[in-house]
């Protein structure tokens, strides 16, 4: 016996059409590649994001093919994110910080049609349009006014220009729920990127798992900058999250320095942020250099990589903001742990809290996970034991797109490649990258660890820890820091930071100092290319 429930499919249209009818006055405010800001509201979204449907209609885009987008945080991205999608068509979204060559190969392998960028990445486009014989229509997102005169596109055409003469009105068709949505493309550290193909279905259930009150806990109160880019997995969900709460959304577009984030969030009023480590980097040393403080700001998630303790007990101690530490990735759509507190941990001191909170939490509901030993055997959830990481639930990946890289799953189970422990209350703590973990004398080290404790001193910017190869050990533990500017820490002072804070075997066996240490389209730490750079490297007393 069926329930006698009405068959509606989770569509992304439905967002965008909700968030019109019942936050029709909702703001969304963005900083133009232009230098000035942009004010409109959700009704205002709605209206246009139907003008982009109709305008790829005009060219008779079929259902299933890609659109891609080399853009910015910013309104007409967003409007992109429901004209394209909601219409039937696929959003691809492209990291426009990979190589020239490899963004090419990725718009090629996805076989985009029509391609939507802003004029900040114009020089990309220049070179390599030539070599994309799939695109019809190349739409610079400007007015007609700012497209300049020549670029060698041959039939460039400003957004502005493009949607101008599309009717208002557009019936959404009501697809099954199943039908693809957007395309992201991994960072592809090895080899080519691959594609993750989401569903209307996985990124609706998504939006609705990212505003739980344990996830971001967004409404209709809130004022959101989502700093984490619209091309990196669609902004870890906000632009649909934001429609379907209502929420002020706030986007930055190309200006992350911590001054210019400071000001859009203070002008804004902002009340939530996302964003990767190292923008947050950017904002605390404005703010600690300026004499700053926050009047709205609240709380921030943290992603895309492992946020160091320190920063954490700044964000509470100097600024009063809460810091949820999360975890996924591009195959997860990317949810799949955030951190907050239970009740009964708030009994506990600020000391244990910060344990807690430096773990990346527990799993959000749709998403399972374990933890298994080389032979694939389950490990239990005691905080203890350490293998790798394995998930499955409704928006995580089954294939990658194309088929590229075979059957990815492990029994139903996705293997992320990160080592981890989960104990009994389900909070998760990866200990490292499968490819990154130390293997010392038959023990595991920890290279998260080992880096955490260096940024916790005063005069460090970044740090990474690699294993180097050791003829008794295997590998031994280097640490490699970049200083902040103007501040002093020596080889011998770093090693002598980490006593009492890890054991005596665990601390590395040397500090090399650099002025940068590579990092990826995504604002992760480049391992390949740092051990490329140290591949004279030997360690002392070798």
């Amino acid at each position: 016996m069926l329930g006698q429930m009405q068959d509606r499919p989770l569509l992304i249209s439905s967002l965008i059409d909700f968030a019109e009818r019942f936050h029709g006055d909702g703001e969304i405010v963005s900083r133009r590649v232009e230098g000035d800001i942009h004010r409109y509201t959700y009704a205002d979204a709605a209206v246009r994001s139907r003008q982009v449907a109709n305008a790829l209609d005009h060219l008779r885009i079929a259902h299933g093919s890609r659109i891609g987008t080399l853009a910015w945080n910013g309104y007409r991205h967003f409007e992109l994110y429901y004209g394209v999608s909601g219409s039937g068509r696929i959003l691809h979204t492209i990291n426009p910080r990979l190589h020239p060559e490899q963004v090419a190969w990725i718009i090629n392998h996805a076989e985009d049609e029509v391609l939507c960028f802003d004029l900040t990445f114009l020089p990309i486009l220049k070179a390599i349009h030539a070599h994309c014989p799939h695109v019809r229509q190349w739409v610079a997102l400007c007015d007609a006014d700012s497209l300049p005169g020549d670029t060698g596109m041959p039939g460039l055409i400003a957004y502005e220009q493009w949607i101008a003469g599309q009717g208002t009105d557009y019936e959404w068709p009501m697809l099954d729920e199943n039908t693809a949505a957007c395309l992201c493309y991994t960072s592809g550290t090895t080899g080519n990127p691959k594609g993750v193909l989401y569903s209307h279905r996985s990124s609706v259930l998504h939006a609705y798992a990212a505003a739980m009150p344990d996830v971001m806990c967004l409404s209709a109160r809130d004022s959101v900058l989502p700093v984490v880019p619209m091309f990196h997995v669609n902004a870890w969900g906000i632009p649909y999250t934001g429609a379907a709460t209502g929420c002020k959304l706030v986007f930055p577009g190309p200006a992350l320095d911590g001054k210019s984030v400071y000001e859009l969030m203070e002008a804004e009023q902002v009340t939530f942020a996302a964003g990767v480590p190292t923008v947050w980097q950017m904002l605390l040393g404005h703010m600690q250099q300026n004499g700053l403080r926050f009047r709205t700001l609240q709380r921030t998630v943290i992603g895309g990589s492992a946020c160091p303790p320190a920063m954490i007990s700044a964000f509470k101690e100097q600024y009063g903001v809460t810091v949820l530490h999360a975890w996924g990735m591009t195959e997860m759509s990317p949810l799949g742990t955030l951190c907050t507190l239970k009740n009964k941990h708030l009994k506990l001191s600020a000391e244990e809290q910060l344990k807690i909170l430096c773990t990346q939490g527990r799993p959000v509901f749709g998403v399972d996970m374990k933890i298994v030993d080389d032979a694939g055997h389950e490990l239990p959830h005691d905080g203890v034991a350490q293998g790798e990481l394995l998930v499955k639930g409704p928006w995580i990946i089954r294939a990658y797109f194309k088929g590229e890289g075979g059957d990815p799953l492990i029994d139903g189970w996705f293997p992320t490649g990160d080592v981890a422990t989960i104990n009994a209350e389900g909070y998760l703590h990866i200990t490292d990258r499968s490819k990154d973990v130390i293997k010392s004398g038959g023990e595991w080290i920890s290279s998260i660890d080992v880096e955490n404790i260096a940024m916790a001193h005063p005069a460090v910017a970044m740090a990474a820890c690699l294993g180097m190869r050791h003829p008794k050990w295997d590998e031994r533990p280097v640490v490699v820091v970049v200083k902040k500017p103007d501040t002093e820490v020596t080889r011998e002072e770093l090693l002598a930071f980490y006593q009492g804070k890890l054991s005596k075997w665990q601390i590395p066996d040397d500090v090399i100092f650099v002025a940068a240490i590579p990092l990826g389209a995504t604002g992760k730490m480049q391992k390949i290319k740092l051990r490329e750079q140290l591949a004279d490297y030997v360690l002392p007393g070798l």
